[in-house]
């Protein structure tokens, strides 16, 4: 079969900066754990399920880098902030056990899953899915890698500050499924490759953002990632 050329071209996902190398990480896909922190679930009136972990996906091309301003969403006014852990896949892996997930982790970023809230609610409250509250651009940012050889998580601090306040605090520890546990799961349903992120989840005290808020957000040993909340378009 003839190979087409495009009509046009598209917007493609932005490249991740490594620390100490000149090449960055190209992102193929994005998933996000639910629910991944027993605090952050009572916050949002839910049990804690330890059954098995879920997920949702956001755009690769609503992917934000460190230090951006983000324009404030269109269609709510209930955003929130959500701090993460962002795992890099590295290399395929199918139905990979769990002893041997961390060999495919390429490296570890801090990150936000910022959240429609409002029309999560509405979502929830219709029993109907999150697309519309996660997945939107500029949805997910994201500072710049730092490889797997110089970060293992363990219980290192997790935080975020708006505006020089702190309004989330935890620790590695506190996730509900481990890495090892995650890449494992998500690899029974998924053929992962090279390119994919993990973000984790986030621990308690998500809030509002309004325009002109600055977020710094940091996990303990990587790089801190900082976001300028900019007025709606």
């Amino acid at each position: 079969m003839t190979q087409l050329a495009p009509l046009f071209a598209v917007p493609a996902a932005p490249v991740i900066p490594v620390l100490g190398e000149n090449n960055g990480f190209p992102v193929h896909r994005i998933f996000c754990v639910g629910r991944n922190y027993a605090a952050h679930a009572a916050e949002m009136g839910n049990a804690v399920d330890r059954t098995a972990p879920f997920y949702f996906n956001k755009p690769p091309t609503g992917l934000l880098l460190n230090g951006s301003t983000m324009p404030y969403p269109p269609g709510t006014s209930d955003c929130h902030h959500e701090i993460e852990l962002v795992i890099a896949i590295g290399a395929p892996a199918f139905r990979i056990a769990e002893d041997e997930a961390e060999s495919i982790v390429y490296g570890y970023a801090t990150g936000l899953d910022m959240t429609r809230r409002d029309l999560q609610q509405i979502a929830k409250d219709q029993g109907r899915p999150w697309d519309m509250a996660k997945s939107f651009e500029d949805s997910a940012i994201i500072g710049a890698i730092t490889k797997a050889a110089d970060f293992r998580p363990e219980s290192q601090r997790i935080s975020l500050t708006v505006n020089g306040e702190t309004k989330q605090v935890g620790h590695l520890s506190d996730l509900i499924w481990s890495v090892p546990e995650m890449i494992s799961h998500l690899s029974r349903y998924y053929h992962l490759t090279a390119g994919d992120l993990i973000y984790t989840g986030t621990p308690s005290g998500v809030g509002p953002v309004v325009p002109g808020d600055h977020l710094v957000g940091e996990v303990e040993g990587l790089v801190t990632l900082e976001l300028t909340i900019g007025p709606a378009e």
